[in-house]
């Protein structure tokens, strides 16, 4: 399998780290790809030029990363990313769905971030702000009752999604300070950093 990837997308990200977490990481060859290089030719894989892009042996091309997570989760016989069924299920989508969403909202603050000074709408760069404030609060509260699982313990695609959301504030926000006020999210965080699959995908 090839995946087109760029180190610091957190989307990227989160199909390694399923990808290591399921102990499939070494049947996919990575080939760095920009989304906006003609030559890459990224478009002729997916239509919508994103990434992740994962080319099957067939030469069929899976997008976005919840449809390659899932996909990589079928490959595999330990305990799953994607719980087959009960509450454990909607607990991991509904968490990935939360996650997912503070990542959309990032992104687009970022890209908002990279306009000419005088196209840059502060307003819209506020609506984000407030989705990812309270996202985190969110978070903040299960870390604080106990209803973030165990970071040192099997992981699914929600709590994959989440480390991958925090990590990605770092890289690109750290002057938003997320640890402030959300002590047990932190905590929860700093073990979970110290999993092999998330200190290979830590990126740069």
């Amino acid at each position: 399998m090839l995946l087109r990837f760029l180190t610091t997308s957190p989307y990227v990200r989160k199909v390694m780290v399923t990808a290591i977490e399921t102990g499939l990481e070494g049947l996919i060859e990575k080939v760095p790809t920009s989304p906006q290089a003609d030559e890459d030719h990224l478009a002729e894989d997916n239509p919508l030029s994103k990434i992740p892009t994962l080319i099957l042996e067939g030469g069929t091309a899976l997008f976005d990363s919840a449809v390659i997570c899932e996909y990589l989760d079928s490959l595999h016989d330990g305990p799953k990313v994607f719980p087959a069924e009960g509450p454990e299920r909607w607990a991991a989508l509904r968490r990935h769905a939360l996650a997912d969403g503070i990542l959309d909202a990032l992104v687009l603050r970022r890209y908002e971030g990279m306009r000419p000074e005088n196209l840059q709408s502060e307003e819209w760069v506020d609506y984000q702000k407030r989705k990812v404030v309270r996202a985190l609060d969110v978070l903040e509260m299960e870390a604080e009752n106990e209803g973030l699982p165990d970071p040192e313990g099997p992981l699914s695609i929600g709590e994959i999604t989440v480390g991958c959301v925090l990590g990605y504030l770092d890289l690109r926000f750290d002057s938003d300070d997320w640890r402030n006020n959300r002590p047990a999210l932190a905590s929860w965080y700093e073990d979970l950093a110290e999993r092999p699959s998330m200190k290979e995908t830590k990126p740069e």
